[in-house]
Protein backbone atom coordinates (compact mmCIF):
# COMPACT_ATOMS: atom_id res chain seq x y z
CA UNK A 1 0.00 0.00 0.00
CA UNK A 2 1.30 3.33 -0.98
CA UNK A 3 2.90 5.48 1.72
CA UNK A 4 3.37 9.23 1.58
CA UNK A 5 5.74 11.52 3.47
CA UNK A 6 4.23 14.69 4.80
CA UNK A 7 4.89 18.01 3.13
CA UNK A 8 5.74 20.82 5.49
CA UNK A 9 3.69 23.01 3.20
CA UNK A 10 0.46 21.20 4.08
CA UNK A 11 -2.23 23.60 5.25
CA UNK A 12 -4.66 23.10 8.09
CA UNK A 13 -8.27 23.39 6.98
CA UNK A 14 -10.61 23.73 9.95
CA UNK A 15 -14.10 23.71 8.44
CA UNK A 16 -15.97 20.43 9.02
CA UNK A 17 -17.92 18.63 6.32
CA UNK A 18 -21.57 19.58 6.22
CA UNK A 19 -23.32 16.25 5.93
CA UNK A 20 -26.26 17.67 4.02
CA UNK A 21 -23.77 18.24 1.21
CA UNK A 22 -21.87 15.78 -0.96
CA UNK A 23 -18.75 14.20 0.52
CA UNK A 24 -15.94 14.45 -2.00
CA UNK A 25 -13.64 11.42 -2.16
CA UNK A 26 -10.11 12.24 -3.31
CA UNK A 27 -8.06 9.57 -5.11
CA UNK A 28 -5.09 9.40 -7.46
CA UNK A 29 -6.49 7.16 -10.19
CA UNK A 30 -3.03 5.87 -11.13
CA UNK A 31 -2.22 3.00 -8.78
CA UNK A 32 -3.82 -0.30 -9.85
CA UNK A 33 -5.38 -2.35 -8.43
CA UNK A 34 -6.17 0.18 -5.71
CA UNK A 35 -7.38 2.97 -7.99
CA UNK A 36 -7.04 3.57 -11.72
CA UNK A 37 -8.84 4.87 -14.79
CA UNK A 38 -10.38 2.02 -16.80
CA UNK A 39 -10.76 1.69 -20.56
CA UNK A 40 -14.02 3.63 -20.44
CA UNK A 41 -12.30 6.58 -18.80
CA UNK A 42 -13.94 5.94 -15.43
CA UNK A 43 -12.29 5.63 -12.02
CA UNK A 44 -12.12 1.97 -11.03
CA UNK A 45 -10.36 -0.40 -8.66
CA UNK A 46 -10.55 -1.84 -5.18
CA UNK A 47 -10.81 1.51 -3.44
CA UNK A 48 -13.46 2.88 -5.78
CA UNK A 49 -15.71 -0.13 -5.18
CA UNK A 50 -14.94 0.00 -1.46
CA UNK A 51 -15.53 3.74 -1.18
CA UNK A 52 -18.89 3.51 -2.91
CA UNK A 53 -19.99 0.74 -0.54
CA UNK A 54 -18.78 2.66 2.52
CA UNK A 55 -20.72 5.73 1.40
CA UNK A 56 -23.83 3.61 0.93
CA UNK A 57 -23.53 2.10 4.41
CA UNK A 58 -22.79 5.49 5.97
CA UNK A 59 -25.80 6.98 4.15
CA UNK A 60 -23.60 9.61 2.55
CA UNK A 61 -23.82 11.10 -0.93
CA UNK A 62 -20.30 10.82 -2.33
CA UNK A 63 -18.53 11.90 -5.50
CA UNK A 64 -14.98 11.14 -6.65
CA UNK A 65 -12.29 13.74 -7.27
CA UNK A 66 -9.04 12.80 -9.01
CA UNK A 67 -5.85 14.48 -7.76
CA UNK A 68 -2.12 14.02 -8.35
CA UNK A 69 -0.35 12.13 -5.58
CA UNK A 70 2.23 14.77 -4.70
CA UNK A 71 -0.41 17.32 -3.65
CA UNK A 72 -3.08 14.98 -2.32
CA UNK A 73 -2.69 15.89 1.37
CA UNK A 74 -2.28 19.60 0.70
CA UNK A 75 -5.48 19.69 -1.34
CA UNK A 76 -7.39 17.75 1.31
CA UNK A 77 -6.43 20.32 3.95
CA UNK A 78 -7.20 23.13 1.51
CA UNK A 79 -10.77 21.87 1.19
CA UNK A 80 -10.69 20.65 -2.42
CA UNK A 81 -12.17 17.34 -1.25
CA UNK A 82 -13.10 15.74 2.06
CA UNK A 83 -11.31 12.39 2.13
CA UNK A 84 -8.25 10.67 0.72
CA UNK A 85 -8.85 7.07 -0.35
CA UNK A 86 -5.74 6.39 -2.39
CA UNK A 87 -3.69 3.53 -1.01
CA UNK A 88 -2.40 5.76 1.78
CA UNK A 89 -0.81 3.93 4.71
CA UNK A 90 -1.45 5.21 8.22
CA UNK A 91 1.72 6.68 9.75
CA UNK A 92 2.55 8.83 12.76
CA UNK A 93 4.03 11.48 10.45
CA UNK A 94 0.78 11.92 8.55
CA UNK A 95 -1.22 12.03 11.73
CA UNK A 96 0.54 15.29 12.56
CA UNK A 97 -1.51 17.09 9.90
CA UNK A 98 -4.46 14.84 8.99
CA UNK A 99 -6.58 12.19 10.67
CA UNK A 100 -7.40 8.64 9.55
CA UNK A 101 -10.20 6.18 9.78
CA UNK A 102 -9.39 2.72 11.04
CA UNK A 103 -7.57 0.67 8.41
CA UNK A 104 -9.58 -0.91 5.62
CA UNK A 105 -6.62 -2.95 4.35
CA UNK A 106 -4.09 -4.74 6.59
CA UNK A 107 -0.39 -3.82 6.42
CA UNK A 108 1.34 -5.37 3.42
CA UNK A 109 4.96 -5.61 2.38
CA UNK A 110 6.87 -3.45 -0.06
CA UNK A 111 9.03 -5.19 -2.67
CA UNK A 112 11.80 -4.67 -5.21
CA UNK A 113 11.36 -5.23 -8.95
CA UNK A 114 14.38 -5.54 -11.26
CA UNK A 115 15.54 -6.95 -14.58
CA UNK A 116 18.09 -9.25 -12.95
CA UNK A 117 18.35 -11.31 -9.77
CA UNK A 118 22.00 -10.21 -9.47
CA UNK A 119 21.26 -6.59 -8.55
CA UNK A 120 22.94 -5.50 -5.29
CA UNK A 121 20.12 -3.71 -3.52
CA UNK A 122 22.44 -2.25 -0.89
CA UNK A 123 24.25 -0.06 -3.43
CA UNK A 124 21.95 -0.07 -6.47
CA UNK A 125 20.17 2.87 -8.07
CA UNK A 126 16.59 2.37 -6.89
CA UNK A 127 13.54 4.16 -8.26
CA UNK A 128 10.60 5.10 -6.03
CA UNK A 129 7.62 7.38 -6.33
CA UNK A 130 8.35 10.80 -4.85
CA UNK A 131 6.87 11.68 -1.46
CA UNK A 132 6.43 8.06 -0.36
CA UNK A 133 7.91 6.29 2.62
CA UNK A 134 9.32 3.76 0.19
CA UNK A 135 11.42 6.67 -1.10
CA UNK A 136 12.28 7.58 2.48
CA UNK A 137 13.34 4.02 3.20
CA UNK A 138 15.65 3.89 0.18
CA UNK A 139 17.16 7.28 1.06
CA UNK A 140 18.26 5.83 4.40
CA UNK A 141 19.30 2.41 3.12
CA UNK A 142 22.61 3.28 1.47
CA UNK A 143 21.25 2.70 -2.03
CA UNK A 144 21.00 5.57 -4.53
CA UNK A 145 17.47 6.95 -4.69
CA UNK A 146 15.93 8.35 -7.87
CA UNK A 147 12.40 9.70 -7.50
CA UNK A 148 9.62 9.96 -10.06
CA UNK A 149 6.20 11.59 -9.99
CA UNK A 150 4.15 8.50 -10.89
CA UNK A 151 4.38 4.73 -10.30
CA UNK A 152 4.51 4.05 -14.05
CA UNK A 153 7.62 6.19 -14.34
CA UNK A 154 9.45 4.19 -11.68
CA UNK A 155 8.92 0.95 -13.60
CA UNK A 156 9.87 2.61 -16.88
CA UNK A 157 13.12 3.81 -15.27
CA UNK A 158 14.14 0.21 -14.66
CA UNK A 159 13.22 -0.86 -18.18
CA UNK A 160 15.21 1.94 -19.82
CA UNK A 161 18.27 1.61 -17.58
CA UNK A 162 17.85 4.73 -15.44
CA UNK A 163 17.52 2.55 -12.32
CA UNK A 164 18.55 -0.95 -11.29
CA UNK A 165 15.34 -1.65 -9.37
CA UNK A 166 12.07 -0.10 -8.27
CA UNK A 167 10.82 -0.24 -4.69
CA UNK A 168 7.05 0.02 -4.13
CA UNK A 169 4.08 -1.78 -2.65
CA UNK A 170 4.22 -5.46 -3.43
CA UNK A 171 0.56 -5.42 -4.39
CA UNK A 172 1.44 -2.99 -7.17
CA UNK A 173 4.63 -4.76 -8.35
CA UNK A 174 3.61 -8.43 -8.24
CA UNK A 175 1.15 -8.17 -11.16
CA UNK A 176 3.73 -6.26 -13.20
CA UNK A 177 6.27 -9.03 -12.67
CA UNK A 178 3.71 -11.72 -13.50
CA UNK A 179 2.65 -9.98 -16.71
CA UNK A 180 6.21 -9.25 -17.91
CA UNK A 181 6.85 -12.77 -19.19
CA UNK A 182 10.00 -13.09 -17.09
CA UNK A 183 11.47 -9.75 -18.17
CA UNK A 184 11.02 -8.25 -14.71
CA UNK A 185 11.56 -10.12 -11.44
CA UNK A 186 10.75 -9.63 -7.77
CA UNK A 187 14.13 -9.61 -6.03
CA UNK A 188 15.31 -9.48 -2.45
CA UNK A 189 13.14 -9.87 0.61
CA UNK A 190 9.81 -8.09 1.16
CA UNK A 191 9.95 -5.26 3.68
CA UNK A 192 7.07 -4.25 5.92
CA UNK A 193 6.32 -0.53 6.00
CA UNK A 194 3.33 1.37 7.36
CA UNK A 195 0.38 0.32 9.47
CA UNK A 196 -2.32 -0.53 6.96
CA UNK A 197 -4.39 1.73 4.72
CA UNK A 198 -7.03 4.12 6.02
CA UNK A 199 -9.18 7.01 4.80
CA UNK A 200 -7.42 10.33 5.27
CA UNK A 201 -9.53 13.21 6.60
CA UNK A 202 -9.11 16.66 8.06
CA UNK A 203 -8.64 16.62 11.82
CA UNK A 204 -11.80 18.71 12.25
CA UNK A 205 -14.04 16.12 10.55
CA UNK A 206 -14.64 13.94 13.60
CA UNK A 207 -18.25 13.17 12.65
CA UNK A 208 -17.20 12.03 9.19
CA UNK A 209 -14.50 9.82 10.71
CA UNK A 210 -17.07 8.19 13.01
CA UNK A 211 -19.43 7.49 10.11
CA UNK A 212 -16.72 5.82 8.02
CA UNK A 213 -15.38 3.84 10.99
CA UNK A 214 -18.86 2.44 11.61
CA UNK A 215 -19.18 1.51 7.93
CA UNK A 216 -15.77 -0.17 7.90
CA UNK A 217 -16.69 -2.08 11.07
CA UNK A 218 -19.85 -3.37 9.41
CA UNK A 219 -17.92 -4.60 6.35
CA UNK A 220 -15.38 -6.34 8.56
CA UNK A 221 -18.13 -7.95 10.64
CA UNK A 222 -20.13 -9.37 7.73
CA UNK A 223 -17.12 -10.57 5.73
CA UNK A 224 -17.66 -8.32 2.72
CA UNK A 225 -14.38 -6.44 3.26
CA UNK A 226 -12.30 -9.62 3.25
CA UNK A 227 -14.19 -10.81 0.16
CA UNK A 228 -13.42 -7.55 -1.62
CA UNK A 229 -9.73 -7.75 -0.70
CA UNK A 230 -9.55 -11.31 -2.04
CA UNK A 231 -11.38 -10.34 -5.22
CA UNK A 232 -8.90 -7.58 -6.06
CA UNK A 233 -5.65 -8.95 -4.60
CA UNK A 234 -6.03 -12.71 -4.82
CA UNK A 235 -6.53 -15.61 -2.47
CA UNK A 236 -3.13 -15.11 -0.82
CA UNK A 237 -3.81 -11.49 0.15
CA UNK A 238 -3.70 -10.53 3.81
CA UNK A 239 -7.22 -10.14 5.22
CA UNK A 240 -8.78 -9.23 8.54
Amino acid sequence: MKNILLSTAALVFTTSVAFADTVRMGTEGAYPPYNFVNDNGDLDGYEIVLGNELCKRAELTCEWVQNDWDSIITNLNSGNYDTIIAGMSITDERKEVIDFSQNYTPPAASAYLALSEDVDLTSAVVAAQAATIQAGYIAESGAILVEFATPDETVAAVKNGEADAVFADGDYLYPIAAESGGEMLIVGEPIGLGGGIGIGMRKSDTELKAKFNTAIDSMKADGTLNALITEWFGADAQVF
